[in-house]
């Protein structure tokens, strides 16, 4: 080889590492960045590898230099190796994502952009490569997609109907009220043109398929509008999610009638969440099922029941009929008695009015007293739907003592009433609850019958507490065996000779239904003891 070719080779041969040592010395101010940056040459070899390389990827300067980088971080490329070469070689620059492994053997995902360094004369010489690691964001955002997904396949298969919600609008109106010192609701109940704004507020961002069938409607677009077409004009359930909302409660339920898109009025139960999160209001789910069925059933139960109920009246009734009869006799006998009386001062040669017109005063007075007694077994018979009156509990007991009192004095029962003065009212069915007390008074009496010495009820009635008000039934009879408390209040189970078994049953199924409880103790031999207790009527103030 020539002089003159061997120093064109050194020249070119030194430009080349002065071309790359100002490459590294360059690469060396990047030493702070938060990337990892290391330069190869043509080759792929590894000639500078920077602080942040050596703390992700974990090999020190030392064991990087030399190495083909490649092969030392096992890089996967989305695309053809020759491709991307073709490119930098092209453009001078190359960006993509690749996959990397770090010393331990951990997998990274990296976001990688290459610059292809050239010498004075333009060849190129090496790449300097700059990598981001973006494996946590990556997996992030594969979770929340993984997430939502989960969550759309749960969305649309869901049998529950499930509404997505906007109440940004409605946290700015409540916002906006001045409410300070005032009782929300008590504003809210008092302002229902602000309510009604407030419903139009409410946005239907999306709604699930089983939704979607539940109001009648093919498609989720019907739906993209207010929550207002959804409900009736005087649903009241809206008012009670919107304090709920104000008041920063997490989740609300409640029961409404929900208004299908052809009018008709479904009833159903929904619970609505409220997120906590900044932005959650653009988020509110509601979650509504269906209880038609559920409501269908009640109501056949309810018909069942008191069918029974009426049932067991007329059966109780029948135990009273010798009772009841002599106690319709006594005024009709009296009224005989007395027209009699009448027509004889009528007969004589000079009539006696004014004897006339007591007897015609006597005939009055039985045959209202007989028209009462009448009355008060009829209403006892009558088959009606249960109602929900404001009750004085010593009227019901006064009734219900009235249906019993003779049948228990045939028996030589003594029945003692001890009723405080000014209960407060209860709310419920009147004929219900005598039924309840004729019911537990009869069972008593029959308890003594045959027994010897004194038999005797008593019945009080006195508040327990500032929420409910209590009425026993003690008797002195033999009481109750302790092998039959457990069962006592179970259908069909009675310890009479030919008795039904349901009375104690539909007594403690009518106090729960009233909100009230109905127990009982005993010591054997020692008499028996019923315990009712009711809750008073919400529009009573206790003292």
């Amino acid at each position: 080889m020539s002089l003159a070719a061997i120093g064109i080779t050194t020249l070119l041969v030194l430009q080349n590492q002065a071309a790359t040592t100002r490459l590294a010395a360059q690469a060396r101010l990047l030493n702070l960045s938060h990337d990892m940056i290391f330069v190869r040459d043509r080759g792929g070899v590894i000639t500078f590898w920077n602080k942040t390389a050596e703390q992700t990827y974990g090999w020190s300067t030392e064991e990087a230099l030399g190495q083909l980088a490649d092969k030392l971080l096992r890089t996967s490329y989305s695309d053809r190796r020759e491709t991307i070469e073709a490119s930098l070689l092209d453009t001078g620059r190359w960006e993509g994502r690749v996959e990397q492994r770090t010393k331990a053997g951990a997998v990274l995902t990296v976001d990688a952009r290459w610059a292809l360094q050239h010498d004075h004369l333009g060849t190129p010489v090496g790449v300097l490569e700059t990598h981001t690691d973006v494996t946590d964001r990556v997996a992030a955002h594969s979770a929340l997609v993984q997430s939502e997904q989960r969550y759309r396949r749960m969305f649309d298969a869901s049998r529950i109907g499930v509404v997505e919600e906007d109440w940004s609008g409605l946290r700015t109106a409540l916002d906006s009220l001045q409410t300070d010192g005032v009782d929300l609701r008590d504003h809210l109940a008092r302002n229902p043109d602000f309510v009604a704004h407030a419903r139009r507020l409410a946005r239907i961002t999306d709604v699930n398929p089983a939704m979607q069938k539940m109001a009648g409607a093919s498609g989720s677009a019907a739906f993209i509008e207010n929550v207002d077409k959804l409900l009736g004009e005087n649903d009241r359930s809206f008012l009670d999610a919107l304090v709920a909302f104000a008041e920063g409660q997490r989740f609300h339920e409640g029961e409404t009638r929900l208004v299908r898109l052809d009018g008709r009025k479904v009833p159903v139960l929904f619970t609505i969440t409220f997120p906590p999160e900044p932005g959650g209001d653009h988020n509110v789910l509601v979650f509504v099922v269906d209880i038609t069925e559920r409501k269908q059933a009640q109501d056949a139960l309810l018909a069942a029941q008191a069918e029974l109920a009426h049932a067991a009246r007329v059966a109780t009734l029948g135990e009273l009929s010798a009772s009841i009869a002599h106690e319709v006799n006594q005024p009709l006998a009296a009224i005989v008695t007395s027209g009699e009386a009448g027509l004889r001062w009528l007969r004589r040669d000079v009539p006696d009015l004014k004897e006339v017109a007591t007897t015609i005063g006597h005939v009055v007075a039985q045959g209202r007293r007989a028209s009462e007694i009448v009355t008060r077994i009829r209403t006892f018979l009558k088959k009606a739907s249960p109602q929900q009156d404001r009750l004085q509990i010593g009227e019901v007991v006064e009734e219900a003592t009235a249906l019993v009192a003779r049948e228990l004095a045939k028996d030589d029962v003594a029945l003692i009433v001890a009723s405080e003065h000014g209960l407060p009212p209860v709310r419920g069915d009147r004929i219900q609850l005598q039924q309840v007390l004729v019911n537990l008074l009869v069972n008593a009496g029959q308890a003594m019958s045959g027994r010897p010495g004194s038999r005797t009820i008593t019945l009080r009635a006195g508040i327990v507490d500032s929420e409910t008000l209590a009425i026993t039934v003690q008797d002195s009879g033999p009481g109750i065996h302790p092998d039959d408390m457990p069962r006592l209040f179970d259908p069909f189970f009675t310890t009479k000779d030919g008795g039904m078994g349901m009375g104690l049953a539909i007594c403690r199924t009518t106090v729960e239904a009233h909100g009230g409880r109905l127990s009982v103790t005993s010591t054997p031999g020692s008499g028996a003891t019923f315990h009712l207790t009711l809750p008073y009527s919400q529009e009573h103030d206790s003292p």
